[in-house]
C-alpha cells in the first residue's frame, strides 16, 4: 500500500494502477480470523484501503472493505473506530441509493456518541442531507464541517464539504454554485475524491456553459479509464461525453452510460443519467422519448428519497405534458431512526439484551421501543418483522 501511494503521488495514476490493484487484492485477501492478519487489518484495512478502492473505481470492494471494518471494530470493542467505520459503510449505500440503510448506520453512530460522550463523526450525515436535497440541514452541516476542517487543517474534509455542496446545488438546479464548489474540490485532486467530484463538476459546468471545465473533467477521466476501465468509470465517462456532444452522438453516449452503470450497484448515479438523458431529450423536442427516461428517473430517485433530483425529474416530466406518480411511503418509514434500527436488529435475530448491549440501552428501553414498533407496523410479535420490513442484510449491523 505504501509503495502504491508513493508511485501514485510521484509518477501519476497510470504508473500506479498495477501497484494499487495488487495492494487492494492483498488487503481483501487478509483473513480476519488470523491473529497476524487482524493487526494488519486494523492498520491497513480502513481509510487507506478504501481510498485505493476509490482510486480504482471499485464500488464492490469499497463496500466490502467498509463492512469488514464495521465487523472488526465491533469484535474489538473499538467504539470510536466503529463510529468511523459506520460512516465509511454508509457512503457506498448512499451511492447505491440506499439512503434509508445509510441513515440507520448514522443513527447508530449518534447512539454511540451519546453513550460515550464522543461527538458523532458527522461528515456522512452532511453527504446524506445533500443527496436528499434538504437545503437548510445540508447547508448547516456543510458550513460547520468546512469551518472545523479548515481550522484543523483537514483538507480532505474540506474537499468532502465542497463535494456535498456540489451535490446539493446540482439537485436544486443552482448549477453556478455547484460548479464553483465542485471546481474547488477538483482542483485539489485529492486521492480517492475524484469519483465523487468529477460527475458533479461535469454536470454543473455543462449547465453553466463552461465547456472548458467539462473537458478538463473528461481528460481527467480518460486518464483513468484507459488503464482501469470499470463500469463505474466508463459509465461516468460516457455521461460526461454526452454532455459535450450533440445529436446521435449524445444519444448514444447517454445510452452507453446507462448500460455501464446498470451493471453496477450505483443506482443513484444510474438514475441521474436517466434524468440528464430525459432532460436532453426534452430540450431536443423529442418528448415521446423523454417520457420514457423521465418517469424512470423520477421513479428511481423518488423511491430512494433523493428528493431534489426527483423534483427536477418531476418538473421536466410536467413540461412534456405528463404527471409523475406519487410515491407510496414504505411501511418502515413510519418508524423513527432508533425504532427502525431496533426493529431490524430484532428481525435479524438479536435478543432484547443483545440489542441493548449493541446500542447502549437498557432492556426495558428496548422493550418499550419494540412495543411502539409493533403498534406502528400492526403486528404482534418480533417473528412478524421479517414480513413487514424490507429484507436488506446490509441495513443491520453484523453480529
Amino acid at each position: 500500500m505504501l509503495d502504491a501511494f508513493a508511485i501514485r503521488l510521484t509518477q501519476g495514476y497510470a504508473a500506479a494502477v498495477p501497484a494499487l490493484a495488487r495492494a487492494l487484492e492483498l488487503v481483501l485477501a487478509l483473513n480476519a480470523a488470523s491473529g497476524d492478519a487482524r493487526g494488519w487489518l486494523w492498520l491497513a484495512g480502513g481509510r487507506a484501503s478504501q481510498i485505493i478502492a476509490l482510486e480504482l473505481w471499485d464500488a464492490e470492494s469499497l463496500d466490502a472493505l467498509a463492512a469488514r471494518q464495521v465487523q472488526f471494530a465491533r469484535d474489538a470493542g473499538g467504539l470510536v473506530r466503529l463510529q468511523f467505520a459506520l460512516n465509511f459503510l454508509a457512503i457506498p449505500h448512499v451511492l447505491s441509493g440506499e439512503l434509508a440503510t445509510a441513515t440507520l448506520m448514522l443513527d447508530e453512530d449518534r447512539l454511540i456518541a451519546e453513550a460515550t460522550r464522543n461527538p458523532p463523526v458527522g461528515y456522512t450525515a452532511m453527504m446524506l442531507a445533500a443527496w436528499r436535497g434538504r437545503e437548510s440541514e445540508a447547508s448547516e452541516l456543510i458550513e460547520a464541517t468546512a469551518a472545523e476542517a479548515t481550522a484543523r487543517g483537514q483538507g480532505r474534509l474540506v474537499t468532502f464539504a465542497d463535494y456535498a455542496s456540489a451535490v446539493l446545488f446540482n439537485g436544486l438546479g443552482r448549477h453556478d454554485a455547484g460548479r464553483d464548489a465542485a471546481g474547488r474540490a477538483f482542483q485539489r485532486d485529492l486521492l480517492g475524491a475524484g469519483p465523487f467530484v468529477v460527475a458533479e463538476l461535469a454536470e454543473a459546468a455543462s449547465r453553466t456553459g463552461d465547456l472548458t471545465l467539462v473537458r478538463a473533467g473528461l481528460e481527467w477521466l480518460c486518464e483513468r479509464t484507459r488503464v482501469r476501465p470499470t463500469d463505474w468509470a466508463l459509465g461516468i465517462e460516457a455521461r460526461v461525453r454526452a454532455l459535450l456532444s450533440r445529436g446521435a452522438d449524445a444519444d448514444g453516449r447517454y445510452r452507453e452510460s446507462i448500460t455501464h452503470l446498470g451493471r453496477t450497484r450505483l443506482r443513484a448515479e444510474l438514475a441521474r443519467t436517466h434524468l440528464l438523458y430525459g432532460e436532453w431529450l426534452r430540450r431536443e423536442r423529442r418528448r415521446a422519448e423523454a417520457r420514457d427516461q423521465l418517469p424512470t428517473a423520477h421513479g428511481m430517485l423518488d423511491e430512494m428519497g433523493i428528493d431534489a433530483f426527483a423534483e427536477r425529474a418531476r418538473r421536466e416530466l410536467a413540461a412534456t405534458g405528463e404527471t409523475a406518480r406519487r410515491r407510496t411511503v414504505p411501511v418502515g418509514n413510519q418508524l423513527t431512526g432508533q425504532e427502525a434500527l431496533i426493529a431490524r436488529l430484532a428481525r435479524d435475530g438479536l435478543s432484547n439484551q443483545q440489542i441493548g448491549a449493541r446500542l447502549f440501552l437498557s432492556v426495558r428501553t428496548v422493550q418499550y421501543h419494540l412495543a411502539k414498533v409493533f403498534t406502528k407496523l400492526g403486528i404482534s410479535s418480533r417473528s412478524q418483522l421479517g414480513y413487514v420490513l424490507p429484507a436488506d442484510p446490509a441495513a443491520s449491523p453484523r453480529r
